[in-house]
């Protein structure tokens, strides 16, 4: 097995250093990984050399687990470029944002039918994916990891928004 733990996911994968991605050539090479790495084609060699190819397995699944998902993705090239998300620390969004969010929660407070929620869905996967296009931008086209940072802040919380839309859904089909 000829993988380098000290590799980024990108390089584990063999996959260029950019957001825009394949998401079936991601699902390819981890399912190649993880026949390379299978703990039972080391069983020949000993519970060590299994131990490490469990430890491989792990660390292949964490490598998948980012790269396949956009949010967690353009997280991690920010990391990787120096603008580390810090969600927690910083919420610092801009204002236009945050008057969005608030006309979207107010919204989301006054459906009352499945109609008015698949409205409002609709402009949260506009926005989803207009953000989304900035991201790609900020990390691939004009490298701006910390701009891309802030985009990617926002959809943050336009997926928790999505969660709180698809609950809503729910609750009215009951």
């Amino acid at each position: 097995m000829n993988l380098n733990l000290q590799s980024n996911d990108f390089e584990l994968f063999g996959l260029p250093q950019r957001f825009g991605q394949d998401r079936a050539a991601i699902d390819a090479r981890w399912k190649e990984l993880q026949r390379e790495a299978h703990p039972d084609r080391f069983a020949a060699q000993g519970a060590a050399a299994q131990r490490v190819a469990m430890q491989w397995s792990v660390r292949i699944n964490e490598a998948y687990q980012r790269l396949k998902d956009p949010l967690k993705r353009a997280a991690y090239l920010c990391e990787l470029g120096g603008a580390p998300i810090n969600a927690e620390n910083n919420t610092a969004m801009p204002a236009e944002f945050l008057i969005e969010q608030m006309e979207w929660r107010e919204a989301l407070d006054q459906a009352a039918c499945e109609t008015d929620l698949e409205a409002l869905d609709e402009q949260m996967n506009r926005s989803r994916r207009e953000t989304l296009q900035q991201i790609e931008q900020l990390l691939d086209e004009d490298p701006d990891p910390a701009a891309a940072a802030q985009q990617v802040r926002g959809l943050m919380f336009i997926e928790r928004f999505d969660r709180d839309v698809q609950a809503r859904f729910e609750q009215l089909g009951q």
